[in-house]
């Protein structure tokens, strides 16, 4: 069947299994159901695509995700930010800055993997799971085998972490609302923050979607700033010289007035819904697109490395979030 065809069922599928109630329960929103269907997809239907099939996959994969990114923007307000205190900013700027960096330099130097591909695992770890290595991809430029290995590992671990939380929740001693911010300053996913703070309260699932939704607006600065770096450094990721060429990431400004519309005007609720509808829907066939791309031989060829690093990864944000949390915000 042409993916034409595929790649939209695959998105509407996931959206609509997202909705099942016993398949909501476990966090599993419609962004990894699409890259599982994908891939489950993409095995049973080996052959090869070609002329339009291949351009549609693309442009699902670049030009989607992008626009999908954009309208993500108008669930956000600055609003947001303000109703959780500044201490909660912090917490989200250092576990971001600290995931990343960390992540990068283990990857690089100790576990020797490819540049890219510690890149994408650090930053899907240290801001938002899948969509984040999809945002980061349109600067980096990576083959898309590490793509695929960094999202199958970050949506491996963020599905740990997600059961782990209510289970700490009884030993932490730390309030709902403190343990809330906790939960949204470290899960990886948005999906997966709403679940684990929904198991443990109302008051934790209101401050874990919140401080969950700030880290996901730092994506935007994160992607400049990545640009920039990339740029000084005067090489691409295949070490071939960028020619001093600035890499702009327009869609970043995009997402940015979105969440600037959305904190200054009162969108109807019936055009939000659509808007967010839209989001998802955009992002889900993104999704699709990657996972009907992606073969277990490329994640086993990868072998444990990866794995390791996102294991080292989720421990940080586990041990070292809680004492950070600890130490910024008041349990």
């Amino acid at each position: 069947m042409s993916q034409l065809i595929v790649l939209p069922f695959i998105a509407i599928a996931a959206i609509l299994l997202a909705k099942v109630p016993a398949i909501a329960q476990f966090g599993l929103s419609a962004l990894p159901l699409a890259i599982v269907l994908g891939i489950v997809a993409g095995h049973v239907n080996t052959r090869e695509a070609a002329g339009k099939e291949i351009v549609f996959t693309r442009f699902c994969q670049q030009k989607l995700l992008r626009a999908g990114i954009i309208l993500f923007g108008f669930s956000l307000s600055f609003q947001q930010i303000i109703s959780v205190g500044w201490q909660a900013l912090v917490l989200d700027l250092l576990v971001i800055t600290t995931i990343f960096c960390v992540g990068t330099y283990i990857g690089i130097r100790f576990l020797k993997l490819d540049k890219e591909l510690a890149i994408l695992t650090s930053v899907g770890s240290a801001i938002c799971g899948a969509a984040a290595i999809l945002a980061t991809e349109s600067v980096l430029k990576p083959r898309q085998e590490n793509v695929t290995v960094a999202v199958a590992t970050v949506v491996l671990f963020g599905t740990l972490a997600m059961f782990s939380y209510p289970i700490i929740f009884q030993f932490s001693g730390m309030s709902e609302q403190a343990f809330g911010i906790y939960i949204g300053s470290t899960v990886h996913e948005v999906a997966q923050a709403v679940a684990a703070g929904e198991a443990v309260g109302g008051e934790a699932l209101q401050n874990a979607v919140v401080v969950k939704l700030i880290r996901v607006m730092m994506l935007a600065p994160f992607i400049l700033i990545l640009s920039a770096f990339l740029t000084r450094s005067g090489k691409s990721s295949s070490g071939c010289s960028s020619g001093g060429k600035i890499i702009i990431p327009w869609f970043v400004f995009g997402f940015i007035a979105a969440s600037g519309i959305n904190s200054v005007l009162v969108i109807p609720e019936a055009l939000l819904s659509s808007l967010q509808l839209g989001s998802q829907f955009s992002l889900a066939i993104a999704m699709a697109a990657l996972g009907v791309q992606t073969r277990w031989s490329t994640i086993r060829h990868a072998g444990a490395k990866p794995m390791i690093l996102s294991l080292m990864l989720f421990v940080m944000l586990i041990f070292g979030g809680f004492y950070l949390n600890h130490w910024l915000i008041v349990a």
